[in-house]
């Protein structure tokens, strides 16, 4: 994101708590896991089942790896068999797990409740990190923003989560969505910021001696 990005969200924070006692952290990441063990079961997966078509059509298969490689009268013994097992299973493994880690093919394999799953797991941790206990009235709330996954999470301190329904939240939601599906990250995380300021104003108006007690800038990580 630009150094403008970065202010117009930082500019939304600050607007917003002018009017609350909350404090609002801002996070946005390229994704919220590796999915590496995905990636794995998918791998696993793929060469055990190119050891079964091995298996199942040997007679098929091993003419042609003949074939292919220029063979004569070649005898498969045991040994012979198991290494071509091993080296077509090794292929299989390491092609799959390639194409799971460094294409889109590992997005759409991984089953949308893992990924779910997976950003609020890391937004939790963010949240504990940088925001839960770290403002006197326990008033901070944590928008996250996970773009590979294409989600967002909203999490709010303990005074705040006793008063404000998680359901709430899901106008600032609908604010950022429409922005973010243009590409326009900021905008969306600006309208998202907004929106939550509107709920803390009303339910934790700002007091006299109020301090900014948490960054307004825009975490990226």
């Amino acid at each position: 994101m630009t150094e403008a990005d970065h202010k117009l969200v930082s500019d939304a924070v600050a607007a917003a708590e002018m009017h609350s006692a909350g404090e609002i952290v801002t996070i946005v990441t390229p994704r919220s896991d590796s999915y590496r063990d995905v990636a794995l079961v998918w791998s696993a997966l793929v060469a055990f089942v190119a050891l079964c078509a091995l298996e199942i059509g040997a007679g098929f298969y091993l003419p042609l790896v003949e074939r292919l490689l220029g063979l004569w009268a070649f005898e498969w013994t045991p040994r012979a068999v198991l290494g071509l097992a091993l080296i077509v299973g090794t292929i299989k493994f390491l092609a799959m797990y390639l194409l799971m880690r460094f294409t889109p093919l590992g997005a759409w394999l991984t089953p949308k409740r893992v990924s779910n799953a997976r950003v609020r797991e890391r937004a939790l941790t963010c949240f504990r990190v940088g925001a839960e206990s770290r403002t006197t009235g326990h008033t901070g709330v944590l928008i996250y923003l996970s773009l590979a996954e294409h989600r967002a999470e909203i999490i709010a301190d303990a005074a705040i989560a006793s008063r404000v329904s998680p359901e709430t939240w899901g106008v600032a939601m609908k604010a950022m969505l429409d922005p973010l599906r243009q590409g326009r990250m900021a905008q969306g995380m600006a309208a998202a910021v907004g929106e939550v300021g509107t709920v803390l104003a009303e339910h934790f108006p700002r007091a006299e001696n109020d301090r900014n007690e948490l960054p307004d800038r825009l975490i990226e990580v």
